[in-house]
Order: C-alpha cells, then sequence, then structure tokens
C-alpha cells in the first residue's frame, strides 16, 4: 500500500512531512546518545556500596574514595560525599549529598526533555499535514469540478500519511522517554539509599575508622572526675 505512495512529492507539497522528517532525525539521535550515555553508567551498586563499607570499616579511606571514583552509577558520587565529609555536622552532610544528587540528576535527565517534546509535538504536527492535505484534496477537487471518490481518494489518503507518520514517531519517543525516567529515578533512589546506609554504618561503627578508642583510665574521657580527685588543700 505504502510503496504506491509518492513519498518525495508529499514531502515537497507538504511542510508537515519535512518537520515530521526532522522530528524523526532527532529523536533517533537523542534516543542512541541517551542509551549509550546510560549504557556508561551502568553497575552494580550493591557491590559498590558494600565494597566501600568494608574498605571504611577497615580505615582504608583512600581505597574507598579511589572505588567510588571509578563508579559509573551515581552511587560512587553519594557515596564519595559520605566517606570524604565524616568530620563534618550532619546538617551540612545532607546538603552536600542533596547537591550532589541534584547534580547527578541534570546529568541524567539531560536531552530527555526532547524525548518528551517529540511524543507531544509529532502527532500534533501530524495531524496539521493532515488537515492542509484535505484542504488541498477539497481545492483539487474544486478544480476538477467533479466529488467522484475516484478524484479525492488519492489526494486524502496521502494527507492521512503525516498522521500515521507522526505516530510513527511519537510512540517510540513517549516509550523511550518513560524508560529513561524510570530508570533515572532508581538509579537517584538506589544511590540515596546506599549513602544513607553508609552513613549509619559509619555512625554505628564508632565514627571516624581509626579513632583513638577512650577507657576509663583515660583522664581525658572523665575531665570533671580528674577535676575533682585534686586536693584543694
Amino acid at each position: 500500500m505504502f510503496t504506491e505512495f509518492d513519498w518525495i512529492g508529499i514531502a515537497r507539497q507538504s511542510p508537515a512531512m519535512v518537520v515530521l522528517i526532522i522530528c524523526s532525525i532527532v529523536t533517533v539521535g537523542v534516543a542512541i546518545e541517551r542509551v549509550y550515555y546510560f549504557w556508561l553508567r551502568r553497575g552494580n551498586p550493591d557491590r559498590t556500596a558494600r565494597e566501600v563499607t568494608q574498605r571504611v570499616q577497615r580505615g582504608e579511606i583512600k581505597e574507598a574514595l579511589w572505588t567510588c571514583e571509578h563508579s559509573g552509577h551515581p552511587v560512587g558520587a553519594a557515596l564519595q560525599v559520605i566517606v570524604g565529609s565524616q568530620m563534618d555536622r550532619p546538617e551540612n552532610i545532607d546538603e552536600k549529598l542533596q547537591v550532589v544528587l541534584t547534580n547527578q540528576k541534570l546529568l541524567l535527565e539531560r536531552n530527555l526533555n526532547v524525548l518528551g517534546t517529540m511524543a507531544a509535538v509529532a502527532p500534533l504536527v501530524g495531524l496539521l499535514g493532515t488537515v492542509w492535505g484535505i484542504m488541498r484534496a477539497f481545492h483539487d477537487m474544486a478544480l476538477v469540478g467533479s466529488a467522484a471518490p475516484s478524484v479525492v481518494a488519492a489526494g486524502i489518503a496521502e494527507a492521512l500519511v503525516t498522521t500515521a507518520i507522526g505516530l510513527l514517531v511519537a510512540v517510540p519517543a513517549l516509550m523511550l522517554y518513560n524508560h529513561f525516567a524510570r530508570r533515572m529515578s532508581v538509579m537517584l533512589i538506589m544511590a540515596e539509599n546506599h549513602a544513607r546506609g553508609l552513613r549509619t554504618a559509619m555512625n554505628g561503627s564508632g565514627g571516624t575508622p581509626g579513632a583513638r578508642t577512650r577507657t576509663k583510665d583515660d583522664p581525658t574521657a572523665h575531665p570533671v572526675r580528674g577535676r575533682e580527685s585534686v586536693s584543694v588543700g
């Protein structure tokens, strides 16, 4: 059926078809770029978090930071904040974590708005092309002076092609947009959960790894009691 259409002629006569061709090229290009980028950011966040936690508990801070820096998953950047901010106040750590997660979100959602725009605009452009084609078909019918179906059938069929092309562009764009948005949300949630889990593990192990543990014989552990033991006279 579609082999009988004059695609070059439709593209020349319908500006909407030219716009749809451009939209399809942009959609394919953005989809390939986002697939490649998410493939680079893949990783095993559970294994990364487990390895960083074990190294922090052993006091291997430099090795833990190295693991975070070489992790493509957003969990690496989130864990790096926790490991590198052990001496900061809790509210400062939370602020740094939110900043890092926001930056990771900006990187992951880059160009996703283009896919969303293509999914919304392509059907409308196709509908505009159909209306334009039907107007041309009725204009040609008026010039011929006949309302026979054979006169308008070909023109209307060619006009409806733009709607079909618009849907063919919009449906994959919408599916890709939802897929990447869902994957981005999961990656960020896992990164935040692992970062807070590492923070809890560090607090439960006594804070900074390798810190000296005070005992009851340490005079600095009980400063008040030490002053009381000094006789006055």
